[in-house]
């Protein structure tokens, strides 16, 4: 850290030879690295053949109105997109890029700098972390090193390469730092996110280019930006998959031709302020489970709806995008430590990790948000006619919702009727009776913990209470 402070004070604040040699070196680092990593950043160009009929469809669902030119009714039409890659092995041939750029496509073309150009094949892809492998038959290419995305810190100078807008644009090289780690919930709640936020310009095109560290190494794969509006271009919130996901992603895709993932088996929501003062703990990262899946990992281990996941495999966890990835990330067969809160003690479980079936269930439960108004439920015991009402399964208990005032918390909260309230805070609850007793027990913190079920979705909701 001292001696980069000295370095760029002695470019600012030197006058004369020492300043401009300073200075030159500075942009000597910057020119040596785009030179290197040029020739293994590839333009990758895809054609679709679309039927006239299925683009009729789109037009008329985009537009509104029956648009279709004479004579196409039984022909087609072809289409291509534009979108960056990153040269990885040059003996094998692999190249990296995007899922969204190679998804549904019927050919791929990679133009290199020299201008050569070959047809790709698709290794594989994973749309859960938006990546795919792709494979040249060349000679004479040149790869990018990846590098270690763990040991990357804010405020550290990268360089973008990709292809913005048009072919014609190929090569471009744009700078900045990295303005933020860990982000998540960009492209989607379903996806595998821990995206290196940075300011460097990326623009459509760059997607699957290369993000590089001042070593020359790959540190990101570019894939989508923050325009704050309507117009798709750059606003200096850009976003990259980091390398070490990329690599246990590209290394599963070679080898089995699909990414292993490991499985937890609960569904999980952000620790708030708000929800973290209504479990009386101190802590705000974790994951908070909303539920746990029947006959998962997580069930035989004995984690409970309520618990607080904070640390997983001696790691750890700052919140539940954190954790998803952790738990991905690890070995199928291992077995592995979490630590949990209940009820405000710390315990240490042994979960037996398996692998990830083919429908994910494990998922983040967005947070409903909450209104500083009276709570606004009526609730009434379950039985057999509010089940079958209602649609209610046998073995679930609680009490559910039958009418819910349009201004109050639980209006605004998203509770509607038919929803099951299995829990105030971390206490199950049998009867209506129980409700209002650990409401009127929670009202020392201005607001109460709800557990709820949705037909199969669980969640917690933090309501404020009116005072």
């Amino acid at each position: 850290m001292k001696k980069t402070v000295l370095f760029f004070w002695t470019i600012l604040a030197c006058n004369g030879t020492i300043g401009s040699a300073a200075q030159h070196q500075f942009q000597q680092v910057f020119a040596d690295v785009a030179e290197k990593a040029n020739p293994a950043v590839v333009t990758i160009v895809t054609d679709k053949v679309i039927k006239m009929d299925e683009f009729h469809k789109e037009f008329e669902e985009y537009f509104g109105w029956n648009f279709m030119p004479p004579g196409t009714n039984n022909g087609e039409r072809r289409t291509n997109a534009l979108g960056s890659g990153v040269i990885v092995d040059s003996e094998k041939g692999y190249v990296l890029t995007n899922n969204h750029v190679v998804e549904d496509t019927d050919e791929i073309t990679i133009r290199l700098l020299d201008k050569r150009e070959f047809q790709a094949q698709v290794i594989g892809t994973d749309p859960a972390s938006d990546l795919a492998v792709l494979q040249i038959n060349a000679e004479n290419i040149s790869s990018i090193p990846l590098g270690n995305s763990d040991q990357i810190r804010v405020g550290e100078w990268v360089i973008a390469v990709g292809s913005p807008f048009s072919p014609n644009l190929s090569h471009t090289v744009t700078v900045g730092i990295i303005s933020a780690l860990g982000r998540s919930n960009i492209i989607g709640n379903n996806k595998y996110e821990d995206f290196i936020q940075t300011d460097a310009a990326i623009n459509p095109g760059n997607s699957g280019g290369a993000l590089l560290n001042l070593d020359g190494e790959l540190v990101g794969i570019n894939t989508a930006i923050a325009t704050g509006g309507f117009e798709r271009a750059n606003r200096g919130v850009g976003f990259a998959i980091p390398s070490n996901m990329v690599k246990n992603v590209m290394d599963d895709l070679i080898q089995k031709g699909y990414v292993q993932r490991a499985w937890l088996g609960v569904y999980i929501q952000d620790l708030d302020d708000a929800t973290a003062r209504a479990l009386e703990i101190d802590t705000r990262n974790g994951a908070l489970v909303g539920d746990v899946v029947d006959g998962s990992p997580a069930e035989k281990a004995g984690i409970e709806t309520g618990d607080v996941i904070i640390r997983f495999n001696h790691m750890d966890i700052r919140d539940p995008s954190h954790l998803k990835n952790v738990v991905s990330s690890s070995n199928p067969a291992e077995k592995v430590n979490v630590d949990i809160l209940r009820n405000g003690r710390n315990k240490s479980v042994l979960v037996n990790l398996e692998e990830l079936p083919e429908q994910n269930n494990m998922a983040s439960v967005p947070t409903a948000k909450t209104d500083e108004s009276g709570l606004g439920l009526r609730v009434q015991n379950l039985n057999a006619s509010l089940r079958d009402r209602y649609g209610i399964k046998r073995g679930i208990k609680g009490v559910v919702v039958t009418s819910v005032l349009q201004n109050s918390a639980g209006g605004r909260a998203g509770i509607r009727a038919g929803d099951v309230i299995t829990r105030v805070g971390t206490r199950k609850i049998s009867n209506a009776k129980d409700f209002d007793s650990l409401v009127n027990k929670a009202e020392k913190n201005d607001m109460v913990l709800l557990h709820l079920r949705s037909g199969d979705v669980a969640r917690f909701l933090t309501l404020q209470l009116d005072k």
